[in-house]
């Protein structure tokens, strides 16, 4: 019964940490469109929220309930996929501490276009950019630990 309940909360985590990021990057692409700064200021708060309240959550207790279940299923962290899934892991949260920054940094400097009935400066597009590029290695890598879950091939790291 606890395997059940680790493997439940380890599927949770990750639909969570896919499903919010994807969700993120959505609305954030969306708002951008607009070239709205209270449109996108409003956005980005609520992104912040959300990468605070959910991403950041999963991020903690998805190694834990990992650790639990492969140990509870008898799967050694030196197993070639379990390896990988957690650099790939690591790999991910190098790209997702910046983009936390950059989120806070656009909705603040949104916000303050916003107040003072500006468009949005240079610097806003420039960070923007930073952040869409950061997404896609790290939403890449998610889908990589994702198949690595599901299909746990046979990789032999170790000879």
């Amino acid at each position: 019964m606890f395997e059940e309940i680790i493997r439940l909360a380890h599927v949770i985590g990750a639909t969570v940490l896919f499903g919010t990021g994807a969700g993120i990057a959505f609305f954030m692409v969306m708002a951008r469109r607009t070239e709205n700064p209270a449109l996108i200021a409003h956005v980005a708060g609520t992104v912040v929220i959300a990468d605070t309240v959910f991403t950041a959550t999963a991020a903690v207790f998805q190694p834990i309930t990992g650790y639990l279940l492969a140990d509870i299923i008898g799967w050694p962290l030196t197993e070639g996929w379990v390896f990988l899934s957690l650099l790939l892991y690591v790999f991910t949260g190098i790209f997702w501490l910046p983009v936390v920054w950059i989120q806070i940094r656009l909705r603040d400097i949104a916000r303050a276009s916003a107040t003072a009935g500006t468009p949005l400066p240079a610097q806003w597009f420039r960070l923007y950019r930073i952040w869409l590029a950061c997404g896609f290695p790290a939403f890449f890598a998610v889908v990589g630990i994702i198949w690595l879950m599901l299909m746990k091939p046979d990789i032999p790291l170790w000879s």
